[in-house]
């Protein structure tokens, strides 16, 4: 009788556990199911993530196509300096105009037309480029050629927009011109690296205002 007593209370509790081992699976079953899902739909929705940013390219303008607005001037650059900068400025020149890009410069000493009116020629030269690099040199601030043609560039882009690149070398920043002072500048130390960095300034500066 005693044992069999004992059966019978053994046997809920076996049951019982059983029973409690069932509903933790049959709860943890759709938890698992669950979790399964959401980590698809989350590898599902990177996937569509990674698909719609490689279905948006960056779009690159066309520099080389014929309807584009770089070639409404003649000139790229229009680079403004002294005489006694000349052999810098040659310099300067080839090495924008070997660029992929080709830039199209204007050097007055090579381009300017014989016979012509230097004023005419200087203000020609601002209008049909699409920017200009002053290289402010101490000859720069002596020559009032050179300051004629800052204040024409300054009055075809008044709020600068980017078009003026003003370019220091050997000059102390208390002599950079009043009228560039709300303009930034590149400092010339070593010349590589500033002519690239007058190379990155105009293509920074001319994509955004649709000059290309």
């Amino acid at each position: 009788m005693a044992g069999w007593f004992r059966r019978l209370l053994h046997k809920p509790k076996s049951s019982s556990v059983e029973s409690l081992k069932s509903s933790h699976s049959a709860s943890s079953s759709p938890s698992s199911s669950s979790s399964s899902s959401a980590k698809s739909s989350s590898s599902s929705g990177t996937s569509l993530a990674t698909s719609s940013i490689s279905l948006s390219p960056v779009s690159v303008v066309d520099i080389s196509a014929s309807d584009s607005p770089r070639w409404d001037k003649s000139y790229d650059v229009c680079i403004c300096h002294s005489e006694g900068d000349v052999e810098l400025v040659l310099e300067l020149v080839s090495y924008l105009e070997g660029q992929p890009e080709s830039f199209r410069c204007f050097l007055q000493l090579r381009d300017a037309v014989v016979g012509s009116a230097v004023v005419t020629e200087l203000c020609d030269a601002v209008q049909n480029s699409h920017c200009w690099v002053m290289l402010i040199t101490p000859g720069f601030l002596q020559d009032p050629w050179c300051r004629y043609q800052m204040h024409q560039a300054l009055a075809e882009a008044p709020m600068a927009n980017g078009r003026t690149i003003p370019v220091l070398k050997d000059v102390d920043r208390k002599d950079y011109p009043r009228e560039l002072r709300n303009i930034y500048y590149i400092y010339m130390v070593l010349k590589e690296k500033s002519f690239r960095q007058i190379r990155d300034t105009v293509m920074h500066c001319e994509y955004p205002v649709g000059c290309w």
